[in-house]
Formats: structure tokens, sequence, C-alpha cells
């Protein structure tokens, strides 16, 4: 009852036909277009939400690249995704949930009849055809000798003796989004490889160390390039990963490139020649540029392509001539795929205002055919994602709709870009997505949505949750403060040692830039944010009261217990620059717990029970401290929800949304 008196709520105040929270149900997201070998076909994943069942499934879809045909290629309430092509076009091998495990699956693209290849108890990542299309790599965690165990007297025969206690020894033994407690199993990732045809797969590599994909084959098929961290010292290293050549027959690993930084998402190009990489040197900073490289596929020749382009790269993949690769550069909001020369030029293949494979938060790879055609997502203010086809020299062609039967009877909110200059005089960028039937006569409510991170960037891509928020009437302001990325590295270094600090000002002014256009009205200004922006909501609530009320989304509100309880705990006191116990008052300044005797916002804590980026401890430290003082504040608890609150349940997504926009409503 309680939660149809919200949703009844929401209807009478939300303006008709336009995307308030409950289009949720009706929303499809495509994702991870692969290209078949000879650029005829495209196949996808296709999200959904089951409204009966309260939960997310994905099928895959199949599309002709001249746009003709778009049709579903499997069907069922389960999730099927991750799929890939044979090289030589006959099969697909994606992963499945419908025997209620995740399993191999390889589908015969001509007669459509599909073998489970697999049966394993542990789920598998990172699929990789051979070259020869005979076998297939993937990456599954293998169990390893707990450091630490006793003997004890076993239960008699027939007792039920309560489950016994957890053992940790590492230091990184905790991750967000894997369900209870977050405790990693005793076990490391493995490469596998198993034959296209099924049978039993066989373990390549071996040891006390973890092994991350994906895994690039060398064009002879004997070996497979990876990243793994092949030392003693993984545990207290924050970049531990380097970049190996493994011989698939004798599981041997010669180092290809290891030094004091990351190294990820090889490619090799098709004479065998190079290895392409991600990565960068480590600084010592809390933000670093993820870099295309190459080196010899002997290790020798190490060089940075694209040097003079300091930005996120993404995806890369090996042009058939082995001249360069084509990737996808993120810079001040949008998103384009770009060609990078061996010689080191860059040059800009797709334009204008929108993102490409890449989105706030999640980033996919685009895939690229024999003959050059490329598929790959894109989304842009006012266009949803979708998948496309670019053929070489020509404009991208729209191949999906896939939530045009819902926007053709809605009305969605403008955006429009704000520029300005923060107090120190630094340019700063944002949008603004306006109301349904916006009037500028008129003056309207407005939400500033911080982004978390801190180091990623808000954008040009369409904004689901924002246009949410503007069908109620609300103007919706998000930025890139300093720390984005999108920008160069030194941009986002700013903040380094200094988090939450000077981007509060860049908040404060580009507020003041949009009341400036005089269409909100001052007196109902709201805040919100989640993670870094939850974070950053919160520290904003303790330095100004010129907003009517807060939502604070799963923040970090006290550097002490935060460090100490995140699964990425090492990475923040990079942040911190600092042990605890080495700058207390480091952490004390940068905690908004310590100045919330100051707040008098009405302020929401809203935070997932299995949240363990920013566990739910620090909403809990945060609300009590603002209640104790008789501030206006409510906790709000999602039970079974990891960080973000994106987890398998559609509902809790709609009540997110709503717990925010009626607290604003309220105030």
């Amino acid at each position: 009852m309680r939660l149809l008196a919200l949703l009844l709520l929401a209807t009478a105040t939300q303006a008709a036909n336009t995307l308030g929270p409950d289009t949720v149900w009706d929303w499809r997201t495509p994702a991870h277009p692969r290209i078949s070998p000879n650029g005829a076909n495209v196949v996808y994943q296709l999200e959904w939400a089951d409204k009966m069942a309260d939960a997310f499934h994905s099928n895959l879809w199949i599309a002709t690249t001249d746009g003709k045909d778009n049709r579903p290629l499997t069907e069922g309430k389960h999730r099927d995704s991750a799929a890939t092509w044979s090289p030589d076009g006959k099969r697909l091998a994606y992963i499945s949930t419908k025997s209620g495990r995740p399993q191999i699956i390889v589908r015969y693209m001509d007669t459509g009849v599909e073998s489970q290849i697999t049966n394993l108890e542990n789920a598998m990542s990172d699929l990789a055809w051979s070259p020869d299309s005979k076998w297939i790599a993937y990456f599954s965690r293998v169990r390893v000798q707990p450091k630490w165990s006793i003997k004890s007297t076993p239960a008699p025969p027939g007792a039920k003796w309560t489950e016994g206690p957890t053992i940790v020894t590492k230091l990184a033994w905790r991750a967000d989004g894997i369900g209870g407690a977050g405790l990693l199993p005793e076990s490391l990732p493995h490469l596998f490889v198993i034959s296209a045809e099924g049978g039993s797969p066989r373990q390549v590599t071996t040891g006390d160390y973890p092994h991350l994909g994906p895994a690039a084959w060398t064009p002879d098929g004997k070996s497979l390039i990876l990243s793994t961290a092949r030392h003693d010292k993984v545990d207290g290293t924050l970049y531990p990963y380097d970049l190996y050549r493994i011989n698939i027959a004798t599981g041997d690993a010669t180092p290809l490139v290891t030094r004091n930084g990351a190294e990820s998402e090889p490619a090799v190009s098709p004479d065998g020649k190079w290895v392409s990489f991600l990565g960068f040197e480590d600084k010592g900073k809390s933000n670093h540029s993820a870099r295309l490289w190459v080196v010899a596929i002997d290790g020798s020749g190490l060089k940075l392509l694209g040097a003079s382009i300091d930005r996120n790269y993404h995806s890369p993949i090996w042009k058939s001539d082995n001249t360069g690769l084509y990737t996808v550069l993120e810079s001040s909001g949008q998103s384009h795929l770009h060609f990078a020369s061996l010689s080191g030029a860059i040059e800009p293949l797709t334009s204008g205002n929108l993102r490409f494979s890449t989105a706030y938060g999640p980033s996919e790879s685009f895939s690229i055919s024999n003959n050059g055609t490329v598929a790959i997502a894109s989304s842009g203010p006012a266009r949803p994602k979708d998948i496309y086809a670019i053929q070489p020299g020509e404009a991208p062609l729209r191949l999906t709709n896939t939530n045009e039967g819902l926007l053709s009877t809605a009305t969605i909110g403008r955006t429009e870009e704000l520029n300005w200059k923060s107090t120190d005089g630094k340019p700063m960028q944002g949008w603004a997505i306006l109301p349904p039937n916006f009037d500028a006569t008129k003056k309207y409510p407005l939400i500033l949505d911080i982004h978390g991170g801190p180091h990623m960037m808000y954008g040009v891509e369409f904004q689901h949750q924002m246009q949410m928020f503007a069908s109620r009437g609300f103007v919706v302001l998000y930025t890139n403060p300093r720390g984005s990325t999108g920008y160069g590295e030194d941009f986002g270094d700013i903040i380094h040692a200094k988090y939450p600090g000077d981007d509060y000002d860049d908040l404060m002014t580009g507020v003041d830039a949009i009341v400036a256009k005089g269409y909100i009205d001052p007196k109902k200004l709201y805040v919100t944010g989640g993670s870094g922006g939850g974070l950053l909501t919160a520290w904003i609530v303790t330095k100004t009261d010129r907003f009517a009320a807060a939502v604070s989304q799963y923040p970090v509100t006290n550097w002490f217990t935060q460090a100490g309880s995140a699964d990425i705990g090492l990475l923040m006191t990079r942040w911190m620059k600092a042990m605890p116990y080495e700058n207390p008052q480091q952490y004390i300044s940068r905690s908004p717990a310590f100045f919330a005797n100051k707040v008098k916002t009405p302020t929401m804590v809203l935070t997932g029970e299995e949240d363990w980026r920013t566990p739910i401890a620090q909403s809990e430290e945060f609300y009590f401290l603002l209640k104790q003082r008789g501030v206006d504040t409510v906790l709000v608890r999602f039970p079974r929800e990891p960080h973000g609150i994106r987890g398998a349940f559609p509902s809790h997504r709609i009540l997110k949304v709503e717990h925010i926009l009626q607290w604003f409503e309220k105030h």
C-alpha cells in the first residue's frame, strides 16, 4: 500500500506524457554491438524490465548493417550477454543464465541450433575466439588455499550447526556488487580455453596470481596477451597488473610491459608484430588518463600514441592494414571515434554533439568487420542510446529505434549547454535540462545534480533519470567541476589531496550562472548527487544554507571509516595523500561528518544496504549527526542494493527517484 501511495502521488504531480519515473518499466537499453566478420549483421544485447518479477532481463537481437532488418535472436526471462562472433562468421558464442547459472552457449548462425558447451559452477567472462574458430578463451575464478585455517571438532552426524566465521587475510578482501557482505571468495581469476564444440575446459594459467581479461590471441593461435600480477606484492599495490604473453600449450608467461602503472585491454595487430593496450605510468596522483600505447610482440619499442591529446582512450581495435587503431576519446562532454596512426597522428572519424561508445559511468566497446564497417552505440541529449553502423567514409546509420514507441508519445525536456568561469577564473562546462513545455517567462525550481567518481565525466548522452526530474517541473543542472575527466589529466589532478575543496566553488558559480538567466526561483534550489556527488552534497550543506533541501545519495561522510571499510580503501588513501595515522587532520578537514554542526538544510541520506563502495555506515553516521541536532532528515535504506542502487530491481530505481523528488517537492 505504501508503494501504491507513493506512485499515486507521483502521478498527480507529473506532467502528462513525459518521461516520469514509471518509464523505467518500458525503457529498453541496447548494448555491446558485435558486427559479423563480413560486415552484414550486428548482434547486440537488449535489456528490459520485467514488471511482474521486478527484474531486469537481456536477450540478443540481430540487425542488418543496411538498417533494413532488426529482430530478436534469443528470447526468455533470463540474461543473454557478451556475444562474440567466430572469426569465420559461422558461429556466435555468448553467456546465458537460462540454465540457472551463467554458461557459454555457441549458436550456429546458419541453422539457429545452439549448444551449451560448459557446465561450470563459477561465472565466466571475456570470451575470445581463437583465430581458427576452434577454441574459446575465457576467465573464471579458481579456489586457492586460505592463508589461515584451524582444526576443530566437526559437527556430529545429523547436527545442524550454524555457519562458521569468515576469515579475512588480505588487504583487498571486499568488492561491491557481489551481494551480501561483499566478501571476495578465496579464489583468483585464471585463463581457460575450451573447444568450441564443448568438452572439458583446460586451465592455462596457474599460481597464486590474478589474471584479468579481456585477452587477445596472437594470429598464430599459440599465445594470448593479458593483464596479470605475477609478484608477491599484489595485495598492497594500487596498480599491480602488468602485460604478459601466455603460451597456450605450456602456460608459460613472458612479460611484455612491467612498470609502475596500469596496463589493460590488449589487442594484437593482424600481422602479429605489435600489441596495443590502455594504461598509464603511476605518478602518485589520484587521477591518470588512460592513454593508448603500443609495444612490439617481444616487449621492445614501447611507444605512446597520440601524445599530444591528453584524454581517456577506450576500446582500441587494430585496422586491418596494421597502420594504426580505431579508438574512442572522451573530451568536453562528448565521446568520438578516432583513428590513431602508428605515426602518432590522431584523426576524428565522428563529430557532433554526441557520445559514442561511452556514457557517464558505463563504457562499452565497439566492433569492426573485415571490410572496415564499425558497429557502435551512440546517444545524444534528445536521443537515447541506439546501435549504429559506420561504413568507411560514410555517416553513422542508425540500426535500432529502441525507445521510439515510448518517445513518440512523450515530451522530453530540452538540453542546453552552459559555460561559466569559477571563482579562480577556470572555465567550467555544464548542461541544463529544461522542463517539458518550458516557458522562459516563468520561474522554475532547480536541481543541481553532481556526478560521482570524482574522476568521471557528465556529458551529452541522453539523461533518463534527469529527464524524470524535469518531468516534474524542475530545471536540472549537471556539470563537470574540477576533478572531472574529459579536460586533461591536469584538470583531474587539481583535487588531489583536496577533495572536496575548490570543486565546491565550481558548483556554486554554476548555480549562480543559471540563476542569472532569470527563469530560476532562487528560493527553490535543491541539490543531490551520488557517490562522490553524495559526498559533495553533504559537503555543500555544511557550507551554505542556500538550498531548500538536499539528498545525499550513497555518500562518503567520514574518510577515516571510509578508507578502512570500502572495497577501494587503498585508492582512497591515495586521494588523501596519507594514511589516517600519518595525517589525521587531512581526513578530518575533508569529511562532512566533522562539520555536521553547521548543517541547517533539510537533508535526506539514501543508500543501498549492500553498498561496499561507500558503505551504508557513511550514511548512518551523517544521519545520526543531523538527527541528534534536530535537523530535518531522513535515512532511506534500500535492501539488497549495491553502490548506485543499480542492482537487479527496477522498482528500486523508481523508488529512488521518487524519494528524491518527493523530498524536494515537500520543501
